[in-house]
C-alpha cells in the first residue's frame, strides 16, 4: 500500500512545472510593460520641455575711462577687485592744474572778447559822426596795439633771460642735491642738509615750469596784440571810405560777437575739460579688471577700470535649432546653477535673430557650394524673475541649465 503511493506522488509531481513558468512568464511582461508605461509617460511630458547645458549667466561690463589726459593723483582707497561701488562715486582724481590754467586762459579770452564788442558798439555813432575821428581813432588804437605787441615782446625777453637763470639754478640745484645724496649715502653728512637740498632742487624745478608757462602766456599775448594790430590796420583802411566807415563798424560790431559766442564756447569746453579730471563712477556694481594706479599717465579712451552691475542679468542659452519649434518668448523657465546648486525661475525674454556663428569675427560661408548640414545653436535670452537674489549671489559668467516649458 505504501508502494502505490509512492508511485502516485512521483507520477502526480510533474505537472506543478507549468504554472511556475506561467508566473514567471506574467512577471516578466508585468515589468516589460511597467517600463514602456514609463518610457511612454517620459516621451510624452519631455515633449513640453527643452533644456541646454550650453549656456551661462551674462551682464553689463561698464568700462570706465578718462576723457582727457593727466596724471592720477588720488584714488578712493575702496577702488580695488571686487569691491562694490555706488553710482556717483567718486573713483579718483587727474592732476587739475593744467585745466585750471587753461579754465583761467578762457575767462580772460571773454572777458577781452567783451570788451572789443562793447568797444564795437560804442565806436558806430561816432563813425556816423565823423569819419576824420574815426581815422584817427583807429590810428590811436593801432599804436596802442603796436605798444602791446612791444611791450609783450620787452616782457618776454625778460622772461626768456628769467628762464636761462632759473635753468641754470635748477640744474646747480640738481647737481647739489645728487652729490649731497651720495654723501647721505655715505653717513658724511645729516640727513637735513640732503633735504634742504632735495627741497632747493624741486623748488628750482618749479620755478622753471612756471618761467616755461609764463613765456607760452606771453607768446599768446604777442600773438593777440599783432591780431589786433591787424585788426587795426583794417579799421584804418575802413576809415578812409567815409560812405563804407559805418557798414565797416557793424561788421566789426558782428565780428566781435563772434568772437565773444567763440570764447564762451572756449570757456564752456574748458570747465568741461576741468571736469573731467574728476571720474565717477556711472552705475552701481562690482570693480573688476582694475589697472591704474597712483601716479599713471592716462590717455583719453584707456580703460581704467571695469564695473560689473548686479542688478541687470540675464542668461544666454544656446538651443539648438531642432529645439526651437515651439519656444516662444514669455513662456517659463527653471534656470539649475552650477555654481550655487540652486534652481531659479524665469522666462524666455527675447528670441536671437540669427543663429550664433554668424555673429562670430569669421562667420561661416559656403562660397564652394560644398555645404555640410550642421545643427546651428542658436542665443536665446532669458530673463531672472524679480526678486530671487536679494544677496546678489548670481554673477556674469556662471554656468546655468535652463530647462523651457512649453506650452
Amino acid at each position: 500500500m505504501r508502494t502505490e503511493t509512492l508511485e502516485t506522488e512521483i507520477v502526480q509531481a510533474p505537472p506543478a512545472a507549468p504554472k511556475k513558468l506561467n508566473l514567471r512568464r506574467w512577471a516578466f511582461l508585468a515589468v516589460i510593460g511597467m517600463l514602456a508605461t514609463l518610457g511612454v509617460r517620459w516621451w510624452i511630458v519631455s515633449q513640453g520641455y527643452e533644456s541646454t547645458d550650453d549656456s551661462q549667466i551674462e551682464g553689463h561690463l561698464d568700462s570706465v575711462s578718462p576723457r582727457i589726459s593727466g596724471t592720477v593723483t588720488w584714488i578712493d582707497p575702496k577702488v580695488e577687485n571686487n569691491r562694490f561701488v555706488d553710482a556717483g562715486t567718486l573713483l579718483l582724481v587727474l592732476d587739475p592744474r593744467d585745466y585750471e590754467a587753461a579754465l583761467e586762459h578762457a575767462k580772460a579770452g571773454l572777458d577781452t572778447s567783451a570788451a572789443e564788442t562793447h568797444a564795437a558798439q560804442v565806436s558806430i555813432p561816432v563813425v556816423d559822426a565823423s569819419a576824420f575821428g574815426q581815422l584817427h581813432s583807429a590810428e590811436a588804437a593801432k599804436e596802442r596795439a603796436l605798444a602791446a605787441v612791444n611791450t609783450a615782446r620787452s616782457e618776454m625777453l625778460a622772461g626768456q633771460h628769467k628762464l636761462q637763470q632759473d635753468e641754470a639754478v635748477a640744474a646747480r640745484a640738481e647737481r647739489d642735491r645728487v652729490r649731497y645724496q651720495a654723501l647721505v649715502e655715505k653717513h658724511e653728512i645729516a640727513r637735513a642738509d640732503y633735504d634742504a637740498r632735495e627741497t632747493d632742487a624741486v623748488a628750482a624745478t618749479q620755478a622753471v615750469e612756471a618761467d616755461r608757462a609764463n613765456l607760452s602766456a606771453l607768446e599768446q599775448r604777442i600773438a593777440e596784440a599783432q591780431s589786433f594790430v591787424t585788426e587795426r590796420e583794417a579799421e584804418i583802411d575802413s576809415a578812409r571810405a567815409a560812405p563804407q566807415q559805418v557798414t565797416g563798424a557793424r561788421a566789426k560790431v558782428d565780428s566781435a560777437s563772434g568772437r565773444v559766442e567763440l570764447a564762451r564756447a572756449d570757456l564752456h569746453t574748458a570747465q568741461l575739460n576741468l571736469s573731467y579730471t574728476k571720474i565717477y563712477a556711472p552705475v552701481s556694481g562690482v570693480i573688476g579688471r582694475k589697472t591704474v594706479e597712483l601716479g599713471h599717465r592716462v590717455q583719453p579712451g584707456q580703460t581704467l577700470l571695469v564695473i560689473v552691475p548686479l542688478d541687470d542679468i540675464w542668461v544666454t542659452a544656446n538651443f539648438k535649432e531642432t529645439q526651437m519649434k515651439r519656444m516662444r518668448p514669455g513662456e517659463p523657465v527653471e534656470i539649475h546653477v552650477d555654481a550655487l546648486g540652486r534652481t531659479f525661475h524665469g522666462k524666455v525674454e527675447s528670441m536671437p535673430g540669427a543663429a550664433g556663428p554668424l555673429f562670430s569675427l569669421f562667420p561661416p560661408e559656403n562660397s564652394s557650394g560644398n555645404y555640410v548640414k550642421v545643427v546651428q545653436r542658436f542665443p536665446v535670452r532669458i530673463r531672472f524673475d524679480a526678486g530671487q537674489d536679494p544677496e546678489h549671489l548670481l554673477r556674469p559668467g556662471m554656468s546655468v541649465e535652463p530647462e523651457v516649458t512649453l506650452r
